[in-house]
């Protein structure tokens, strides 16, 4: 953001450098060393890649309370056929961006997209909203939920303390941060085991969900299209909840510099991921119509506790538990993911020069970890989460609407770009247009919270010109802004990368 103002940071050939290089002699430091460079390893592999998908895109939705989708429906047959379709359009989304991520191998996920297909501006706006609000907002409402089903076991008998929720969850936030600060590699293990638990967790609604089937117990299922009072109003904001629960697929292409061999995996880590999500989502809810009615589940205010106390008894609590670990799993993957995107702004000049270093010694971006913090605690303690989400959750499904827009155009704009990984064009074609629609009708059906969040979206505009586009800023603020930097530098132990990793 400041990049051209700044004074020369504590750079390469410097005393971090040599630490960097297990050496103090500033002479040798100067030397790039040829192996242990200070960059973002590619250490996502496949395997990694699929459980970052699967373990962010599983978050607490779909075990506490999926009754968005039947309130605006109306019958338990077409909430599964929204489920199901919002699943087949997800996977659309996804096989879009895995075109995107073979062919664009950066990191950045939305920005860097819109930035190759739009230019600067666009780009810009995407950032700014993300890292001030939608990111510390969404991170805070994840681990709320995880504050509050890890305590759940032990105030079975009361109500959790709301202090005792934050707490808890404030520890949460901080041990995320801290994984993902400290090891690329211990980051992604612990993912692969928290997207374990999560699928474990749905077996263990799913598998006795068809052991009532084969039971005979269907009556929930009988006349299923009965009663439904879907609108021109309710279907739309039907589909935005279900594409709200399926939201994630895109943030393996957040740190596609990271993935090995990524013309293969990508693609491969998508189309098996949202295969897995979309099945284990239906018949999720395919279980939870053979014990609980419609209207039951419209009342109940964790649907997955419910089931598990009318089928499984004492087992009941151990629900609560895989609850706070796919939570917890959520959290992880998006700073995981996320990070990155603010680490790309960085480095394009969008955002402060510190986002852009990496850790001498740990080679994780550091600061753009870290940067989400203080933030997220702002938010945690004062702010109306909630509303703030709904402010903005138009944002988030207008900037993928031209991201993937953005592949139609550079078809066209770049036509001899390598393209490993290519779908049929309708797929974009649809796909934007349904993610322009739902953002169209919210503005119709909820004005006065989509035009907030526009308006807080437009801010971007103004602070692009302020902090990009004005080279002449102050004296002192350039100096201010260059001692602050070596600072952080010297305190965080972070330094640029050696090489930037750009295709």
């Amino acid at each position: 953001m400041f990049r051209k103002a700044a004074v020369p940071t504590v750079s390469n050939g410097s005393y971090l450098q040599g630490q960097a290089n297990g050496k103090l002699s500033s002479m040798d430091s100067r030397q790039p060393a040829r192996e242990g460079k200070v960059v973002l390893k590619k250490k996502v592999t496949l395997l990694r890649g699929i459980s970052i998908i699967i373990g962010t895109i599983i978050g607490a939705g779909i075990f506490i309370s999926p009754k968005g989708i039947l309130k605006n429906t109306g019958s338990v047959g077409m909430s599964l056929t929204v489920w199901t379709v919002c699943g087949i359009l997800s996977l659309f989304g996804a096989l879009c961006y895995a075109e995107l991520g073979t062919c664009i191998k950066k990191s950045g996920g939305h920005y860097t997209y819109i930035l190759e297909a739009f230019g600067p501006l666009p780009a810009f706006v995407r950032v700014w909203v993300e890292l001030l609000i939608i990111r510390p907002a969404a991170t805070a409402v994840i681990s709320l939920a995880f504050g509050r089903y890890i305590l759940e076991p032990f105030f079975m008998q009361c109500e959790i303390p709301e202090l005792a929720i934050k707490l808890i969850t404030a520890v949460g936030i901080t041990l995320v941060m801290v994984l993902n600060s400290t090891s690329v590699s211990w980051s992604a293990r612990i993912q692969m085991f928290l997207t374990f638990c999560k699928l474990v967790a749905i077996l263990i609604i799913i598998v006795p969900g068809v052991i009532q089937l084969i039971k005979g117990e269907t009556q929930h299922f009988k006349n299923a299209f009965a009663g439904n009072d879907a609108s021109i109003m309710g279907l739309p904001l039907a589909f935005y909840s279900g594409m709200y629960a399926y939201s994630g697929w895109f943030y393996l292409n957040f740190v596609t510099e990271e993935v090995e061999n990524p013309e293969k995996n990508i693609p491969l880590a998508i189309c098996i991921s949202m295969i897995i999500v979309t099945v284990g989502y239906v018949l999720t809810n395919v279980a939870y119509f053979t014990t609980i009615s419609a209207g039951e589940l419209l009342l109940s205010k964790a649907v997955a506790v419910t089931f598990a106390e009318r089928l499984m008894g004492d087992f009941s609590l151990a629900v609560p538990v895989f609850v706070a670990l796919s939570c917890f799993g959520s959290m992880n993957g998006g700073v995981f993911a996320v990070s990155r995107m603010f680490f790309v702004a960085s480095r394009e000049g969008h955002l402060p020069e510190i986002l852009s270093m990496i850790h001498v010694r740990k080679h994780t971006p550091l600061p753009a970890v870290i940067v989400l913090h203080p933030l997220t605690m702002i938010m945690l303690f004062n702010g109306d989460l909630y509303s703030l989400l709904n402010f903005l959750s138009f944002a988030r499904w207008l900037f993928i609407g031209l991201v993937v827009a953005g592949l139609i155009y550079l078809r066209y704009k770049r036509p001899d770009m390598p393209r490993p990984f290519k779908v049929p064009l309708f797929i974009p074609a649809l796909f934007s247009f349904t993610c322009l629609f739902m953002v169209a009708l919210s503005l119709y059906s909820d004005p006065v919270n989509t035009g907030i969040g526009f308006a807080i979206t437009l801010t971007g505009i103004p602070a692009y010109y302020l902090f990009i586009v004005w080279d002449n800023k102050p004296k002192w603020f350039r100096k201010l802004l260059g001692k602050v930097t070596i600072a952080l530098q010297i305190l965080l132990e972070v330094i640029p990368a050696e090489e930037d990793q750009k295709s």
